[in-house]
């Protein structure tokens, strides 16, 4: 907590003093040039003068106001007594200007300020609004002496009204542009990290953010790199789990043949008593070779697509010929297996032949293994129409009149050896690995596989698969 914590209090206070030291920067360079009211100062005086004679304190008065609505210049006359002329409280450093204290500023060139020579001023100074002393003598040998002070001009730092709007939109702008940094700083790492996750989830197990094993510490670094230490730890169990799944069906191989080598020895010279033991012993091992071929055939699947060799088919008359097969396979069961298709669609797709038929025949011979006797499979072809710029897709639909399965199990029934009844599965001869094979088969072609339950029963599983343009 402490690193995003501090990341986010030092940007909030480094917006602000930018915000600052920016609209100093910019008070300081538009501020308006002193010399023109300077040079306008005896005017200024001779008029307020001439207008305390005329009409006394409420004349000094009324130009003193003109003068500032007009040109935003506070201006201070005073008589030879000290007395300001139009009757207005005299601010503490008006008078300490008055009697020769610092100006606060240069005094005009050829005045008579009394504080002393001009000084330099610095930065903190330029803030400061400009004040000016002059004194004169009028006509009858009295002297005046008058002090102006210059504030920022208008819509400088605060426009008007006294609306700090420079301030406003200096903040808001720094503000924003840190926010988006900041931003920036905290979603980057979030979206590899959700790249990574995503690609992960589709079955990449070499995914990984590319967090800096250095460098950036704060939390989320540390989440990148605790996702990838997990991906990479996922991804070795997994390769083991392949890589022993593989060596184990390999090594069952060889015992494996040498019991067909021993039953077919001891059906030579077996007696009628002992011919349905054989018979059975045969059963189970060519079941257990079954096995074997589809564990070596997961085992090939899990590794990827090098060894697909893909060429241009005709799905439907893939479709059509796994359709018969699986028909002729259940005698006795007075089951049927139907296709429907677009007759004039061939429904073309690039595939690996003998994979996509082998995907497509697990997927029908579970649903005839399962469909209640005397009802028909229905293997339905489709083309799934594409909003512009989206490829295409042939869909595969195959429905079934059995009991089907529980909402929770629907994605299980992917897995290797996932079995929902056992005991049905051992009657049926099932170990769980036919809609497996056909689960990795059809992602290996860019396409997905999916169950749900049929509303008048049984189950329906679609097969999804990019479709190419017919030439």
């Amino acid at each position: 907590m402490k690193s995003l914590f501090l990341k986010i209090f030092l940007s909030f206070w480094a917006a602000w003093a930018l915000s600052l030291v920016l609209a100093i920067l910019l008070t300081i360079a538009m501020r308006p040039a002193r010399h023109g009211i300077e040079s306008q100062s005896p005017q200024i005086l001779a008029e307020a003068v001439n207008a305390y004679q005329t009409a006394g304190e409420r004349g000094a008065h009324d130009y003193m106001e003109e003068l500032w609505h007009t040109q935003h210049v506070r201006a201070f006359v005073f008589d030879p007594a000290g007395h300001e002329l139009s009757g207005r409280r005299v601010p503490s450093w008006i008078e300490d200007v008055r009697q020769g204290g610092p100006a606060g500023g240069d005094a005009a060139p050829g005045s008579a300020a009394r504080g002393g020579p001009p000084h330099h001023r610095g930065w903190m100074d330029k803030l400061l609004p400009d004040r000016i002393l002059r004194q004169a003598l009028t006509l009858d040998g009295k002297r005046y002496t008058i002090v102006l002070e210059l504030p920022p001009g208008p819509g400088v730092f605060f426009g008007p009204h006294d609306v700090p709007s420079l301030w406003i939109a200096i903040a808001v702008i720094l503000s924003g542009l840190m926010c988006y940094l900041l931003a920036w700083s905290m979603t980057s790492p979030v979206a590899r990290l959700r790249k990574a996750a995503q690609s992960l989830a589709a079955g990449d197990l070499s995914a990984r953010t590319g967090a800096p094993k250095g460098g950036r510490r704060d939390e989320l670094a540390e989440l990148m790199r605790d996702f990838d230490r997990m991906a990479e730890r996922i991804e070795g169990l997994v390769d083991s789990q392949s890589r022993l799944l593989k060596d184990v069906s390999h090594e069952l191989r060889s015992p494996l043949a040498r019991l067909s080598v021993a039953l077919g020895l001891a059906r030579q010279r077996a007696t009628p008593e002992i011919e349905n033991s054989l018979n059975r012993i045969e059963l189970e091992a060519d079941r257990l070779n079954q096995l074997i071929q589809r564990l070596l055939t997961i085992a090939r699947l899990e590794s990827g697509t090098d060894g697909l060799r893909k060429t241009r088919l005709s799905l439907r008359e893939l479709v059509e010929q796994a359709a018969h097969d699986a028909e002729y396979e259940i005698p006795g069961r007075c089951c049927r297996v139907t296709t429907t298709a677009d007759a004039k669609d061939e429904f073309l797709v690039e595939a690996d032949p003998e994979l996509l038929r082998s995907a497509v025949e697990n997927v029908v011979r579970n649903a005839t293994r399962y469909t209640a006797e005397g009802t028909t499979v229905e293997v339905r072809l489709e083309r799934q129409p594409a909003a512009p710029g989206e490829a295409r897709e042939i869909i595969v639909r195959v429905l079934d009149c059995g009991p089907g399965v529980p909402d929770q199990a629907l994605a299980k029934i992917f897995e290797p050896f996932y079995r929902l009844d056992d005991a049905r599965n051992r009657q049926t001869g099932g170990a769980g690995l036919g809609l497996s094979i056909a689960d990795r088969a059809i992602r290996l072609h860019g396409g997905q596989l999916r169950a749900s339950n049929r509303k008048e029963g049984g189950l329906e599983v679609e097969i999804r698969i990019p479709a190419v343009a017919p030439v």
